[in-house]
């Protein structure tokens, strides 16, 4: 049973494309568990990563934290999760996953050092997860929502050409959904007020850093069709996209041509120490 202040619509708009998303989503850089650490002061005991979804951002406190859970509310990302753990060696006792939500954490009052939401804070009802998170948080302890700007840094035709695909599946969307099966999301840009909004922290602040990752043609389109809008239109109507898709293909292949190169991937982190 969902919890009040989850949306249906927003967790199942991540049915069924986990391994896409596991394949060509950045993983969190490790700049993360040492920013976070610093400002929580010491080596966490527990870190919880909410809305993990596959755990792109879960595994790497496996060496960072005594114990690490990610939760995550969609039964597909979360089997992908855990289908990882199953195949990890090292570090494994560590980490476990737990299908949950962020309004109703499965820890005790004051238990947990530092909760992160990567990806994922704006899939949620602000007002009650942040009380949730609060709640669970040891006096002290550090919550950070942080999140990739989209499209990555590549060229600006093709940028360009990305937004305008973003926006045709939003268009398509808003015809072929009724409003109230249609996912909602809050502006990532207004997280950083309703952090400050809550009263739940004694400190908030915003930062920005960067990571550079490999990327090649496939990558690049394959992270572009990740996204969420346009994974739904394509479960709706496949063939909708369809000239869309093969433009923008063909103008990253035409960019990349078969090179595997280092592309800039930068980050907006809103943070909240209790």
């Amino acid at each position: 049973m969902i919890p009040t202040g989850n949306s249906k619509p927003n967790i199942e708009r991540f049915l069924g494309y986990q391994d896409d998303y596991d394949r060509y989503r950045p993983e969190a850089p490790p700049i993360v568990t040492g920013l976070l650490t610093n400002y929580l002061g010491r080596r966490p005991s527990r870190v919880a990563d909410v809305g993990c979804g596959t755990g792109l951002s879960t595994f790497l406190w496996k060496d960072a934290a005594d114990a690490v859970t990610g939760v995550e509310p969609n039964p597909d990302m979360l089997g992908k999760a855990l289908e990882k753990l199953h195949l990890l060696g090292s570090g494994a006792e560590t980490l476990s996953f737990v299908q949950g939500f962020s309004n109703q954490l499965p820890f005790p009052p004051c238990s947990v050092d530092i909760i992160t939401c990567s990806q994922s804070f704006h899939w949620m009802d602000p007002a009650s997860t942040l009380q949730e998170i609060s709640r669970c948080l040891c006096p002290g302890g550090v919550f950070a929502a942080y999140d990739c700007d989209w499209p990555l840094a590549l060229q600006p035709d093709i940028e360009v050409r990305y937004n305008q695909l973003i926006a045709a599946a939003d268009d398509l969307l808003a015809e072929l959904q009724p409003a109230a099966e249609q996912a909602h999301k809050w502006d990532k840009a207004g997280h950083l007020a309703r952090i400050k909004a809550s009263g739940a922290f004694s400190y908030v602040r915003e930062m920005v850093f960067h990571n550079m990752e490999d990327c090649d043609a496939q990558r690049y389109v394959g992270l572009t069709l990740s996204q969420g809008g346009i994974q739904t239109v394509l479960k709706l109507a496949p063939a909708a996209l369809a000239q869309d898709i093969a433009d923008f293909t063909a103008k990253v292949e035409q960019f990349f041509q078969g090179r595997t190169l280092p592309v800039l991937i930068s980050y907006r982190m809103r943070i909240g120490v209790k």
